[in-house]
C-alpha cells in the first residue's frame, strides 16, 4: 500500500489551500477551512463526512498560569483514502499546534494510512487535555491557597467552559468509534483504526472525568469563599452594633441631662453635676467596652 501524502499547512491564504489540495471542496468545507480564530467564537469540535472525503476539527485547550488565561489551537482536517490534510491556525495571542510530535510518532511507525494520522493527532489532543486537567488543579491548588485574595468564580467559569468543549471533543471522537463517518465508495477509517480511535476516547473520558472532579474542588471553594465572605459581613454588623450602642449611651445621658427646663431637677443646682454627667458617660462607656469585648465583637 502507498504511503499516505500528508499535507500539513500553518495558515494557508486561499490560493495555497487550492494549490496543495488534490480534490475540489465543497465552498462551507473551504470557508471553514480559511476562517481565521477569533477570540470567544471558537467552532465547535467535529467530524463529518463531505461525500469523497471526511471534514474535521479539532480543538485543544492551552492553560497559560501566567497570563491567568485559557486560549484554544484550532487543527482542521481533510481526509480521504490516501490523503489527509491538515490546517493549524493561530489563535490570538497564542502559538499553533505543534505537530512534530505526531510525525515524529507517524515516522517512526511507518503510517500509511490517513485514518491513522488522524488517530495519532486525536490521541496528541486528548494527551493535551489531560496535560491540561493537571495544569488547571494546580491552580485549583494555588486558589485554596489564596481564597481570601482570589475570586472564583472566573476559574468556575473557565472549567465549564472547558467541560463543554471536551464533551464535544468526546462525541467526536465516538462518532468515528461508532462507524458513522467515512467517505462515499471507501473506507478512511478501517476496523483496527476504530479500535485505535477507542483509546483516545478512553482518554477523553478520563479528562471529562478529571475535570468534573475540578469542577467540585472549585465549587467547595467558593462555597468556603462566600461563607467567610458572609462571616465578615456578619463581624461587621457586630461592631457597627457595638459601636452605635457605645455612642447611644451617653447621647442618651447628655439628652436627659439636656432637659435644663426642669426646674425641680436637682443635678441642675448641684456643684459637681457636670462631672456627675460625665462620670455616668465614662462607666456606661467602659462597661459596654467590657461586654462586647467579652463577647467577641471588638
Amino acid at each position: 500500500m502507498a504511503e499516505a501524502e500528508w499535507v500539513d499547512l500553518v495558515d494557508p491564504d486561499e490560493a495555497e489551500l487550492r494549490k496543495r489540495m488534490p480534490m475540489s471542496l465543497h465552498a462551507r468545507a473551504l470557508g471553514r477551512l480559511l476562517r481565521p480564530t477569533e477570540h470567544e467564537d471558537y467552532p465547535r469540535p467535529t467530524l463529518e463526512s463531505h461525500g469523497d472525503y471526511v471534514f474535521g476539527v479539532l480543538l485543544v485547550a492551552v492553560v497559560v498560569p501566567e497570563d491567568d488565561r485559557v486560549y484554544y489551537q484550532e487543527i482542521d482536517l481533510i481526509l480521504t483514502e490516501d490523503f489527509i490534510l491538515t490546517v493549524r491556525k493561530t489563535p490570538p495571542g497564542g502559538e499553533p499546534f505543534d505537530t512534530s510530535t505526531v510525525h515524529e510518532t507517524c515516522e517512526r511507525g511507518g503510517v500509511e494510512k490517513p485514518g491513522l494520522i488522524a488517530y495519532h493527532l486525536v490521541d496528541e489532543v486528548a494527551e493535551r487535555l489531560l496535560d491540561l486537567v493537571d495544569a488547571l488543579n494546580e491552580e485549583i491548588d494555588e486558589l485554596e491557597d489564596h481564597v481570601e485574595d482570589w475570586p472564583a468564580d472566573r476559574i468556575r467559569q473557565r472549567l465549564s467552559e472547558l467541560r463543554h468543549d471536551l464533551l464535544r471533543t468526546r462525541n467526536v471522537i465516538h462518532s468515528v468509534v461508532d462507524g458513522r463517518i467515512d467517505i462515499e465508495g471507501g473506507e478512511v477509517f478501517p476496523h483496527e483504526v476504530e479500535l485505535n480511535f477507542a483509546d483516545a476516547y478512553d482518554k477523553v473520558l478520563r479528562a471529562v472525568d478529571g475535570l468534573e472532579l475540578s469542577r467540585d474542588l472549585v465549587a467547595g471553594v467558593r462555597d468556603y469563599s462566600q461563607a467567610k465572605i458572609s462571616n465578615d459581613q456578619n463581624d461587621v454588623v457586630k461592631r457597627l452594633t457595638a459601636i452605635a450602642s457605645i455612642l447611644l449611651v451617653p447621647t442618651f445621658i447628655v439628652g436627659l441631662y439636656g432637659q435644663n427646663f426642669i426646674k425641680s431637677m436637682p443635678e441642675l443646682r448641684w456643684s459637681f453635676g457636670y462631672e456627675w454627667s460625665w462620670g455616668w458617660i465614662i462607666v456606661t462607656t467602659l462597661l459596654q467596652l467590657w461586654y462586647f469585648r467579652r463577647k467577641g465583637w471588638l
